[in-house]
């Protein structure tokens, strides 16, 4: 058996074949991603021709040094394909991002994208959304407000995320509040709640967003799966 880190190597290398020469790629942030990012170099390297779209400045400087071409959003009119991680996932393909704290430019990256393939190990399957904390993205004012009302609409539990006994600040300069819902009935509906607070950036749910899943198991195998999304 595998362990969980060869688990997500092999499902990073897995997605990095499905890219093809003349593509402009989004690439992820996360533990996953990495190696899709490691995968991706010695491609460039033996010749493939694209261009990425980093979603985090930890994903552009590791894909800088294994010599990826960058691009930006603002650079693009649209991108063909972008393949990052996800916390969960349920069998619809709704998603809940943002442990890696990037949830923000995921979520503005993948929106831009034809196609959101979504690398993971087969412990990010789910039944029903919610277990996994939902990353809150919201602006440094006032943020206990927030917190509170967030709090007393869902009569749930929150905390700030820290890092180094200190707020965690994201690439441009929000915090992130993890909300322990247990269980998410309707993540469409939710998601668009949540947006309409005052002082929140964005939240960690994907919602029919990813076209595919490429997911690792521990006997080596990865399988591949497609969602079927709405016309926008």
């Amino acid at each position: 058996m595998l362990s969980p880190n060869d688990i997500k190597k092999i499902t990073g290398e897995a997605a990095a074949r499905i890219v093809q020469s003349g593509m402009t790629v989004g690439i992820g942030t996360g533990s996953t991603a990495y190696w899709l990012i490691m995968a991706l170099g010695q491609q460039v390297k033996a010749g493939l021709d694209i261009r990425c779209v980093p979603t985090s400045t930890h994903t552009a400087q590791l894909a800088a040094e294994q010599s990826i071409p960058l691009t930006t959003l603002n650079e693009v009119d649209n991108i063909d394909m972008t393949i990052d991680g996800a916390d969960e996932i349920d069998p619809a393909g709704q998603l809940i991002k943002g442990g890696g704290g990037a949830l923000l430019q995921e979520k503005m990256v993948a929106a831009a994208s034809r196609e959101l393939v979504i690398i993971a190990d087969h412990t990010k399957l789910v039944s029903q959304l919610g277990a996994f904390p939902l990353p809150v993205e919201i602006i440094p004012f006032g943020w206990k407000q927030v917190q509170q009302r967030i709090e007393t609409l869902y009569r749930t539990k929150s905390a700030l995320r820290l890092k180094d006994q200190q707020p965690l600040v994201t690439d441009h300069g929000h915090y992130i509040l993890d909300v322990h819902f247990q269980q998410i009935e309707d993540p469409a509906f939710l998601n668009t709640l949540l947006n309409t607070i005052p002082g929140v950036v964005d939240n960690g749910l994907f919602i029919d967003m990813a076209t595919q899943s490429i997911i690792g198991y521990p006997d080596g195998s990865v399988k591949t799966h497609h969602f079927n999304r709405p016309n926008p």
